[in-house]
């Protein structure tokens, strides 16, 4: 039995932030944000609008996606760093808004990774026959742990939330292989104390490094080459670091994943909802050969090689 992605959602705040709104608030510039990150404008959500809203709100559009009812899940992985509180867990409150009443419910911590950990935590129960449907919620309110004083940051995050419903696929589909990793030495890198704090120059390397390293040890994995490769869709992070991956898998631009102008990095969020519109776009076909891979603060990193379709 192979594991594979049979639904997707996503959500996004209404509330855009511009880098021209930015450029009001703190000393930076528009071409410096585009040719430093990638980034044009972010989604914010607002005061009243906390992470498991957005869960919500993805989740269900997943969720009739798949074609299922919400009772048909049986487990419910939510990869955030930003919860509504401390316990109880984003996943059981969704599971209450949902009326999911047969799921069992956690989080999972693994920053802008956490949807690659939750897919191949959803994988080993499919393919255990344990359960039949897990859905996958990658969300993050980044907002309300930015330093809106610290123009070195403040300029890259933003909100949203996607969604995957995890099960079975026919033979040969589904995702073929995967890695995750953690480096905890490396934690001192990027934190969150009261707001997030990152030393940009550190991160940015190992980014560079372990995306590229990692997109090619799945690929490896799973027996193919990188010109069976038909479309990567990288953590949307920092358009360098996604062209450093491009560039190792030796892809044409056109066949790597690119929302990171219209949303900025929204963490373990990032894979699901580019993912989604690269599939309204039609840039995703049945058979296509995917690349999902990612980084986080940890700091963690993972990869899954997949091949789509149900």
């Amino acid at each position: 039995m192979n594991a594979g992605l049979i639904g997707g959602g996503k959500f996004v705040p209404p509330h855009i932030l511009t880098n021209e709104d930015l450029e009001k608030r703190m000393d930076t510039s528009d071409e410096w944000i585009r040719t430093m990150t990638g980034i044009e404008e972010r989604h914010i959500a607002d005061d009243d609008m906390d992470t498991s809203h957005m869960a919500y709100q993805a989740a269900v559009n997943a969720i009739e996606d798949a074609g299922i009812t919400a009772e048909e899940i049986d487990l419910i992985l939510v990869a955030t760093v930003t919860p509504d509180r401390p316990f109880p867990s984003v996943a059981t409150m969704l599971q209450e808004q949902l009326g999911a009443k047969n799921a069992a419910a956690m989080d999972l911590s693994a920053a802008c990774a956490g949807f690659m950990y939750g897919l191949v935590t959803a994988k080993q129960f499919i393919e255990t026959n344990t359960y039949q449907n897990v859905l996958v919620v990658g969300v993050e309110k980044l907002s309300k742990i930015t330093d809106w004083e610290d123009r070195n940051t403040a300029v890259l995050f933003g909100d949203g939330a996607g969604a995957a419903i995890v099960g079975a696929v026919s033979e040969g589909r589904g995702i073929l292989s995967f890695e995750l990793g953690a480096d905890g030495s490396g934690g001192k890198h990027l934190y969150q104390d009261d707001k997030l704090v990152m030393n940009g120059r550190e991160v940015f390397k190992f980014a560079v490094r372990q995306m590229g390293e990692s997109a090619v040890n799945v690929i490896e994995k799973a027996g193919l080459s990188k010109e069976d490769v038909d479309y990567l869709i990288p953590h949307q992070a920092n358009i360098r670091i996604m062209e450093a991956s491009r560039e190792r898998l030796e892809l044409p631009i056109e066949k790597m994943s690119k929302t990171i102008q219209k949303y900025g990095n929204t963490s373990a969020a990032s894979i699901p909802i580019s993912l989604v519109d690269d599939l309204a776009e039609g840039k995703i076909k049945d058979d296509d050969v995917l690349v999902f891979v990612g980084f986080g603060g940890g700091l963690t990193w993972g990869a899954v090689c997949m091949r789509w379709g149900k």
